[in-house]
């Protein structure tokens, strides 16, 4: 072979090199989506069907994060402190957005896709993902509390916390109610959800100062002093979260329960005889002739300020949060949704047989403190007023005030 009809072979060769090197696509962006281990795979589902539909623009990956709230924000907020930039969309807890937005650590949303974020969500969800008039994350799953009760034992449902009281007390052993009393987020959600119906707050418009005006916070506290020292509440009040108030009512010994919906799916699986009894109303008023106004819950999706992708993060995100997603965080793992219409989907409907009074709760629902140093604020109610039984509520109005000014102080955010 000539040296001439080698050079050629070798430059043809190169020629398709290239030319295969032209053709090929890069590997696509791997965005990894930090949230709690959701059980029933709707998570996973969302992420691989998001994924599918990206037309080859990124995959999403799921990275699963503990079932604890306060576990999932210490993990969060180690990595995000660290510059960790393969966190790329997170699945904040509501109370989050004003703490994890002060620090730098998630991106706001452009006014045009924050539009589309907000476009059908009720507005007290959307709020959750707000703060400082910029919008920082979707809103993707929500939840609020609801009075469940026994109707073989009661013909209508107590209108107000005295009512219910007065009822379990005339029931005797059977009258006993489920509430959340231990020292820990609960515990300030129960005070909060009291206050607001009450008519009041922990913090002022401007998230800076203290309010806890006088009449609306003894009214929560003597509402708690009263349950805790009613013979009607469950002897363990101190100890119960939402999991130990779901057991004790399955067990068929209780009348009335405060919880979420979770509650529902769970009688229906292991109690049905509980279940064939059990009811929902709203969340008992404090003030008679007055909605109460529960605190609100659940899940918004932001995208970390490290992330080598925020475009594609953001526009994964509201994959995500789609209608069709809620829908299956719905149906699957019984996670109520963000968009308001979906209350009117029929297998919406199906899974939850109270999506009306759901629905109108959270129009009337309200968000815990907005501030960056709510984990502090948080802290300070529930070791003010635990145990419940101790509460007094003149000389806790004035403990109180004085424990979240100081929450207020407070440096550092773990």
């Amino acid at each position: 072979m000539t040296s001439s009809s080698t050079w050629f072979i070798l430059s043809f060769a190169a020629v398709i090199s290239m030319g295969g090197c032209q053709r090929s696509s890069p590997q696509r962006p791997k965005l990894r989506w930090y949230v709690f281990d959701e059980p029933s795979g709707a998570f996973e589902r969302a992420a691989k069907r998001c994924s599918e539909s990206s037309e080859d623009r990124y995959t999403i990956e799921v990275a699963p994060l503990p079932a604890d709230a306060d576990q999932q924000r210490e993990q969060l907020v180690r990595r995000l402190a660290a510059g960790d930039s393969s966190i790329d969309i997170i699945g904040m807890d509501v109370i989050w957005t004003a703490e994890l937005a002060e620090a730098g650590w998630i991106l706001p949303w452009p006014e045009d896709l924050a539009s589309k974020a907000r476009e059908g969500r009720l507005s007290s969800i959307v709020d959750t993902a707000s703060y400082e008039d910029e919008l920082w994350a979707v809103p993707f799953t929500t939840n609020a509390q609801l009075l469940w009760y026994r109707a073989d034992r009661v013909k209508e449902p107590p209108a107000t916390w005295e009512q219910m009281i007065r009822m379990a007390e005339d029931l005797g052993d059977r009258g006993t109610i489920q509430a959340q009393g231990e020292r820990y987020e609960g515990l300030t959600v129960f005070f909060i959800s009291l206050l607001a119906s009450a008519g009041g707050s922990v913090l002022g418009p401007d998230g800076d100062t203290v309010s806890l005006d006088e009449e609306p916070t003894r009214q929560a506290l003597s509402i708690m002093q009263r349950l805790a020292k009613s013979p009607a509440t469950d002897p363990s009040l101190a100890t119960t979260r939402e999991d130990q108030a779901r057991l004790a009512f399955e067990t068929g010994e209780s009348t009335f329960m405060i919880n979420y919906t979770f509650v529902w799916p769970s009688a229906k699986s292991n109690a049905p005889e509980v279940a064939s009894h059990m009811r929902w109303a709203r969340w008992p008023s404090v003030l008679e002739g007055k909605p109460s106004r529960v605190t609100v819950g659940g899940i918004n999706l932001g995208v970390g300020a490290h992330t080598r992708h925020p475009g594609l993060a953001r526009e994964a995100a509201l994959c995500l949060a789609s209608e069709h997603n809620q829908r299956l965080a719905a149906t699957m793992g019984g996670l109520p949704p963000s968009t308001a219409t979906l209350y009117d989907d029929p297998a919406v409907r199906e899974t939850f047989p109270f999506a009306d009074l759901l629905r109108e709760t959270l129009r009337d629902a309200v968000h815990r403190p907005k501030t960056p140093l709510y984990v502090d604020v948080s802290l300070a109610i529930s070791h003010t007023l635990h145990p419940m039984r101790d509460v007094e509520p003149a000389e806790d109005t004035e403990r109180l005030r004085d424990a979240v000014q100081r929450a207020l102080r407070s440096e550092g955010l773990l």
